[in-house]
């Protein structure tokens, strides 16, 4: 077995213990799953780091409940910088234990703090992934829980975090209502 499938296989297994199964399977273990399927038909060269950092977006994201942080924004802020301290920790040291080496880590790691983006190429590509997925999975479901208003600056950061050529891609892909639409288009 090569040491990236190595990798794959223990985000899984670690996404696996997620007791969230309301689309009938552990919720991080699906959503990595969409993440590496989205990668390979986005990117179908991404390196082995951005395979592995795609796959790991949100390995073991449940041990960090929202709920265990302050409400508001500065509260949703530190919650989102431990997670991506968390899922970095967690798949550097399943990478080290797969036999990848320190530069391989680090730049995993760099993608799932979203150190450079707009900046690093593969950061900038697994941000497209990211956004991807959530169009594809979760806006549907998400969005009716939300206040229009507060719909639509969601859906502006979203599109602002992607590159030039993902925003492209979302307006082919994506039958988007307006408001929606016109924030991919800028």
């Amino acid at each position: 077995m090569s040491r990236l499938q190595r990798a794959l296989d223990a985000i899984d297994a670690a996404n696996a213990a997620d007791p969230d199964t309301s689309e009938g399977a552990p919720a991080a273990l699906l959503y990595g799953q969409r993440m590496s399927d989205e990668l390979a038909r986005l990117f179908p060269d991404a390196s082995e780091p951005l395979q592995i950092a795609a796959r790991g977006q949100h390995i073991e994201r449940w041990v960090l409940a929202r709920k265990s942080y302050p409400e508001g924004r500065e509260g949703y802020l530190t919650w989102r910088r431990d997670l991506a301290r968390h899922h970095a920790e967690r798949v550097g040291a399943i990478m080290a234990d797969a036999g990848y080496g320190q530069d391989d880590i680090a730049q995993a790691q760099k993608m799932l703090r979203k150190e450079g983006i707009k900046r690093d190429d593969d950061v900038q590509a697994l941000e497209d992934v990211i956004c991807f997925v959530f169009l594809k999975f979760y806006f549907a479901p998400f969005a009716p829980t939300q206040d229009p208003d507060k719909l639509e600056k969601i859906v502006i950061k979203t599109a602002r975090k992607m590159s030039q050529a993902g925003r492209a891609r979302v307006l082919d892909e994506f039958d988007l209502p307006e408001p929606f639409g016109a924030a991919f288009r800028t």
